[in-house]
């Protein structure tokens, strides 16, 4: 299939649409990368193929549009088997990854989000400490899922791995901006070791924009109220 064939919307900066950018890095897929600028309005193409939710990122492929990160993760694990397994062969296996890919999503990244986007230091601070009990329990789950090697998905880089793994830039934009640290030798070791291996793969380091460049994008929303909502489109 032709890289005109397979599109996806979304935003450098959005760690969601990095899900899916890792994802078809991984599989080889050819695809052309189409940019939304929410500062001129959201385009016609993503209003009519996400007209529910409005949010990038979404996958085109062909005619047909797929939406919300994780789903798009999952079809191109399904679509293009050649390459690596995104997820695990074993429906056990694959059923747990898919639990801690959602417990990502319900405990981690509202918190990133909330942190950034706090009124006041009061909120900022249970933000911060919710956020940090959620890694130890993902240091645990890391443990647990990637029996010594380097990755959740064990040898190579898997579903969960994509899930956290998308928003590690944001996670040191956050400590470069509150002065705090969120990972430690203490009470996330393995995850700090896990972290220097995603960000090194192939697949990631040549996409993942780096803390300096998201640093830079996110002054334009922290504090401010009036301009919070530019945080809400890219996390």
């Amino acid at each position: 299939m032709g890289k005109g064939d397979v599109k996806l919307l979304g935003l450098w900066a959005s760690p969601f649409a990095l899900r899916v950018r890792f994802a078809l890095e991984l599989k080889c897929v050819d695809y052309e990368n189409l940019e939304e600028n929410f500062g001129g309005g959201k385009s016609e193409l993503l209003l009519k193929s996400n007209p529910v939710y409005k949010e990038v990122p979404v996958l085109l492929h062909g005619d047909k549009p797929i939406c919300e990160s994780l789903i798009i993760v999952q079809y191109i694990d399904e679509v293009w088997t050649d390459g690596p397994s995104i997820l695990p062969s074993d429906p056990y296996d694959r059923a747990i990854a898919r639990f801690w890919a959602a417990y990502v999503d319900d405990m981690a990244y509202p918190y990133m989000r909330a942190i950034i986007t706090a009124d006041g230091e009061e909120a900022r601070e249970e933000a911060i400490a919710k956020l940090k009990e959620s890694l130890v329990v993902l240091e645990d789950a890391f443990v647990q899922s990637s029996k010594g090697k380097p990755f959740f998905g064990g040898d190579e880089i898997g579903y969960v791995d994509i899930a956290l793994g998308a928003s590690m830039e944001w996670s040191k934009v956050i400590e470069k901006a509150f002065d705090v640290k969120l990972f430690d030798e203490e009470t996330t070791p393995n995850l700090l070791t896990w972290i220097d291996a995603f960000l090194a793969h192939p697949a990631i380091k040549d996409i993942m924009p780096t803390t300096d460049k998201l640093f830079e994008y996110a002054m334009n929303f922290i504090s401010p109220p009036s301009t919070k909502a530019a945080a809400t489109e890219a996390y």
